[in-house]
Parts: structure tokens; sequence; C-alpha cells
């Protein structure tokens, strides 16, 4: 694993209007939500009655210069896991179990820098305090997400920022992007589920990788420890998966929804077992978690052998990653011995009643939200 050396520099994120307290109050930084949702701004090609209607359609970020694609999944059956004599399988990656996943749109590449300075810095609310972007009909909800506090170090390790992957967020913030990414457009956007990843990995194909089991034919379709050159690389330069997606293996491990079980998928199969005898497949499951390690991310990165980019391979998040945080407590976040780790973006189809948004989005436990409640007040 890349050792990297820290120099301590801090980078400045714009201040925030505050509005008036009573006396010994802490000033609010960020403005309470108006409830409810902003309505979905249009774009081209975004909504969809059934499957069969889904289209690949580019969504802009109001107030910024970042825009992504968005591409059909369009869901079914699959077994998750590696099958017992596969070629670099871990335990973790058993016992296979049979699942659906719903029809979703998925990001054709990781979240950029492009796209998650904003959010980052606050960059939109910079813009309509110069005068540069005008006020959005969004923008009261967008502004309520809470956001990073400002980094202690520059995030890319100087690997390059305009095209590259975002990177050495945790879990929780990639979570609160997602917010902030629905809050902007009007549309339900979160983390992938992990069998709704390694569905879209897949693409249809059983084999170790989409291209086949064969690790020498990865040239061109991925970025791994033997061709990155010590770092990510810019998304989207890899060969499509037959879904039209991009560097799913390697680059970076991309976050998703659920907890890492090192024992596997035993837990998955316990709630299958509870279920109808008559239905053999576990439908759109996803293992919640209550703590803040460790966490699901699959598809491998730039600094892992090539056997680590297999379509079912898999990794746990650990304390580890935090390890040269100065900081006391540790950030909710950043992960900045975590070089390798990103995420991207899935929209369902169908998206849940909106009373459920939050469980996607928030903080899960009681550490984070006293941390990030006392963060929304100005402190750290």
């Amino acid at each position: 694993m890349t050792t990297v050396i820290l120099s301590i520099t801090l980078a400045l994120a714009p201040t925030l209007a505050q509005e008036p307290t009573a006396p010994n109050q802490p000033a609010l930084v960020y403005p309470d939500s108006p409830g409810g949702l902003p309505k979905p701004r249009p774009v081209e090609g975004a909504e969809a009655a059934t499957a069969a209607e889904m289209r690949a359609y580019v969504e802009p970020i109001p107030s910024t210069a970042a825009k992504f694609r968005m591409v059909p999944v369009p869901g079914g059956a699959f077994e998750l896991g590696s099958p017992d004599g596969e070629s670099g399988r871990e335990a973790c990656e058993g016992p296979r179990v049979r699942v659906a996943v719903s029809p979703f749109w998925m990001g054709e590449c990781e979240v950029t820098w492009d796209e998650y300075h904003p959010f980052m810095f606050r960059l939109d609310l910079q813009s309509r305090a110069k005068g540069e972007a005008a006020p959005e009909p969004e923008d009261p909800w967008a502004d309520a997400v809470s956001r990073p506090t400002p980094p202690y170090v520059p995030m890319d390790f100087e690997m390059g920022v305009p095209g590259r992957p975002a990177i050495c967020m945790t879990h929780f913030a990639a979570k609160q992007y997602t917010k902030w990414l629905s809050m902007k457009t009007g549309r339900f956007y979160r983390l992938p589920t992990e069998a709704e990843w390694e569905f879209a990995c897949r693409a249809g194909t059983t084999t170790a990788y989409w291209w086949g089991d064969d690790p020498d034919a990865a040239e061109g379709k991925a970025y791994w420890f033997d061709n990155s050159e010590d770092g990510y690389h810019p998304v989207g330069e890899t060969a499509p998966n037959p879904f039209g997606l991009r560097d799913m293996h390697g680059n970076v491990w991309e976050w998703c929804l659920d907890r890492f079980e090192k024992d596997g998928y035993g837990a998955l199969r316990a709630t299958q077992a509870e279920g109808p005898l008559e239905d053999p497949v576990l439908r759109d499951p996803v293992l919640w978690s209550t703590e803040p390690y460790p966490h699901v991310v699959r598809g491998g990165s730039w600094d892992d052998d090539v056997v680590r980019l297999r379509s079912a391979a898999r990794r746990g998040s650990s304390k580890a990653w935090k390890v040269q945080d100065p900081q006391l407590p540790k950030s909710i976040w950043y992960h900045t011995d975590a070089t390798f780790v990103g995420f991207r973006v899935v929209r369902p189809l169908v998206a849940p009643p909106e009373s459920e948004w939050a469980r996607y989005w928030e903080a899960e436990t009681d550490e984070e939200r006293a941390i990030q409640d006392k963060q929304r007040r100005g402190g750290r």
C-alpha cells in the first residue's frame, strides 16, 4: 500500500452568513430545510415509467459547471459473490446468494472532483455571493445539507483534480453528497447497494471480470498497480462494460451502502431463509449498519493487484484509514489514508417513499450525529 507523508496545510472554505440568535446560543451556520422536496429539474431522458423506457441522460448540477452521465441498468437476478474455484477468491466473497435488483440508473463513471468540490468547498454558495450564479429554486433545500469541514491537506495528494475521481471521503461524507445532489436536482440519488454494484459490474456476465476470466486482458479496461503509474487516472478512459459503465474495475474502490461482514454473505442468507419458501430470490437486499466501520467498498483500485479488481472482490473500511488524521475526535468527513477510495451514484427507477430517504443519507451513529450537529452550529 502506498504510504503518504503529510505536510499539514489548511484549505479554507468560505464563511457563510450567520443568522442572529438568542444570547448565549451558538450561531447557526446552516439554515433549516424548508421541508418537503424541491421540484425535479427538467432533463432530457431523466424520466421513465418502465425499465424499457429508461435512457442514458446527462445531469447538470445547478449553480456549477459540473455535469455527469447516468446509464440505465435493467435489473434482474444473479448470483452475488464468487464461485469456489475462482482464482484469487477470498472467503468473504461467499457463500453465494441468489438475489434480484430492481432497475436503476448508475453513474457512468465515479464522482469526480469537478462534481464533488462544489459540495466540499461550498463553491455554489460562493458563486451566488459573487453574483456569478443566479439564485435557484432548490437553493433552500441544498443549502441546508451538511457539508465537509475544511480539509487540512489537499485531498488529491498531487494526483490531479480535473476529471479525476474524488477520493478520501468517509462513508458518511459520500452519503451526504448524494443528499446534496438530490436536493440540487430534485431527483433521488444515493450510494449503490452491494448487490446493485456487483450486478452493474458484471453486466450480465458470470466470469471473474466483465471481459472474461483472463486478468492479462485487463489492459485498456482498468487501471491497477502495474499500469497506474502510482496514482489514479481521469475517469472514463477505460473501455465500457456491456451496460456502458466505465471504471468498474480499478482506478478507485467505490463505496456501497452495506455494512461489511468478514464472514461473507451468511447474514444475507439468513434473511433469505426467513422469507417465503416459494421465493428463493432475495430482492433488493441491503445490510444496514449502525456503526461507522466497516462498510463495503468494491472494484479495486490503482494501488491493487489485478486480482483485487474482480467483479466479486470486496473489502471493508477500517479505522486505519484515519491514522494520520491529527484531529480529536477524528473527522467524520475524511479518510486521509484512503487515497484509493471514491464512489459513484445510483438512482432507482422507482424511488422509495420520501419518509425513507433519510436512511440512505444520514449519520448512522450517535457520535457522528453529535459532531454533525455541533458543526452545523459553527463548532468543529
